[in-house]
């Protein structure tokens, strides 16, 4: 059966007008300021769309999460894993901010500075840390994988860096933040700190030094100061001069500490909200959301996965060497399974999706048919709405749609009329469901390996730099 495609995503072009004189900002003009979020479980391929369409923002902001997020840009012959800083700081000149919401161990960011300049790239004077983002301390890792070891079998599957610890301590109101480590009372946080974490560590069997802490936390501060600012300041007077906004979410819809598959999630808001509380700007500055769906689905950690091929299975052991879905942070082998629209249409929804980018389609090539879940069945009901007990989405069994394969290679495709028919066929049965627009399909990791359905629009978001690699 062959779907027709909808019209494509269009509106006005961007107004950009560098030194503009404050002013309020007319939302019919485009969708300056927007929030780019992964779809499923995170490893979408969002760290490529962001490259890609970084040249059409004079900013790009994360707005939550830590070193446990891994987002990987290749372009010609050059490959970049990130983890902390956003995908925009290969762009030249473009501004990137690591925002309040996130968690950030001062020694990973370095360790990522450094490489990037070993790289080439340029990042003095347009990289720039919330001074009221937390610092991920060390003694966080130690308790995170301490944990994970006494929990065994019922583990969550966190990536032991201290991310859940140290947003433990931030709601708990006793973490550490960067305007802390310039503070007099740096030293008593550092002893609280400790000794609310001293009991469990003993019973763990590890131990903490305030003293080596607080020497290491002084020196974390003189090389921090050329980094730390008041980014919620920054960013709402770069909106006010004119300048736009990228958003870069880590991890996906499904991972969100409340909307995500609990507790089996990350503990920061990774939907379109956390973009707001996680900058400082307010949602009304924020004009829509871009999302990035995977054309299968996949998962890191435990906890429910309705679609997935058990290990073993041929097709779900196919998706993971084609798709080469090891994780960018752990290493670890990604679980696999068919496209799940139940979790897309869910993902639309929470963060008011209208385009998205269609990732690894050409991952599909080589199937003769391919399954696409479509609803649940849930105690002998079908569903069609993903739910919210975990116990009811443990026990749901996919309902799958079979659509044709193409059986053809599409890697490295940058024209829609040269995919197969099947493979367009698919891409407007996505559209059709969801209600939203596919703008942009990967058809591989580079950043030229992709196609752009709607070239008029984006190369006027981009100002006609979609394609220009950094130097």
């Amino acid at each position: 059966m062959a779907y027709a495609r909808q019209a494509p995503f269009v509106s006005a072009p961007i107004c950009y007008c560098p030194g503009a004189p404050m002013r309020r900002r007319d939302k019919s003009t485009a969708m300056s300021n927007t929030v780019l979020t992964g779809m499923q479980w995170g490893d979408e391929g969002k760290g490529k769309i962001i490259d890609l369409l970084s040249p059409a923002f004079d900013a790009v902001v994360r707005y939550q999460g830590g070193n446990n997020a891994g987002h990987t840009v290749k372009f010609s012959d050059r490959h970049f894993a990130l983890h902390l800083i956003p995908s925009g700081i290969l762009t030249p000149g473009m501004h990137c901010v690591l925002g309040n919401g996130m968690v950030i161990p001062p020694d990973a960011f370095f360790e990522e500075l450094e490489s990037l300049r070993a790289s080439g790239v340029e990042t003095e004077e347009r990289l720039w840390i919330s001074d009221r983002a937390h610092v991920l301390l060390p003694i966080y890792a130690e308790v995170d994988k301490a944990r994970e070891l006494q929990l065994g079998t019922g583990r969550i599957g966190t990536t032991a860096r201290g991310i859940g610890p140290a947003y433990e301590a931030k709601i708990a109101r006793q973490g550490v933040r960067m305007c802390d480590l310039y503070s007099e009372r740096l030293e008593g946080l550092l002893m609280n700190v400790s000794s609310r974490l001293r009991p469990e560590l003993g019973s763990l069997g590890r131990g903490s030094d305030v003293a080596s802490l607080l020497i290491r936390c002084r020196d974390w501060a003189e090389r921090l100061k050329p980094f730390v600012a008041d980014t919620g300041r920054l960013i709402n007077e770069w909106i006010d001069a004119g300048s736009s906004v990228l958003f870069e979410g880590a991890q996906g819809v499904l991972l969100d500490v409340d909307h995500g598959t609990y507790p089996f999630v990350t503990s920061s808001n990774a939907t379109a909200g956390g973009a707001s509380t996680g900058s400082g700007v307010a949602p009304t500055r924020i004009d829509g959301s871009i999302g990035v769906l995977k054309a299968y689905t996949t998962r890191v950690g435990s906890g429910p996965f309705p679609t997935e091929l058990a290990e073993g299975e041929p097709d779900g052991d196919f998706l993971r060497r084609r798709g080469n879905e090891f994780g960018t942070t752990t290493g670890r082998p990604r679980r696999c399974g068919w496209l799940d629209l139940v979790i897309a249409r869910y993902a639309r929804r929470v963060n008011d999706t209208e385009i998205f980018a269609l990732t690894k389609i050409d991952v599909l090539d080589r199937f003769e048919s391919i399954k696409v879940c479509v609803a649940y069945r849930i105690d002998g009901e079908e569903v069609r709405d993903f739910p919210s007990d975990l116990g009811r989405l443990e026990r749901a069994e996919p309902v799958y749609e079979e659509l044709p394969g193409w059986n053809q290679e599409t890697a490295g495709t940058t024209r829609f009329e040269d995919l197969p028919e099947n493979a367009r066929d698919y891409v407007a049965y996505l559209e059709d469901d969801l209600e939203a627009s596919a703008a942009v399909i990967s058809t591989g990791p580079r950043r030229e390996e992709t196609i752009v359905l709607d070239q008029a629009r984006l190369e006027q978001l981009t100002r006609g730099r979609l394609q220009t690699p950094p130097p």
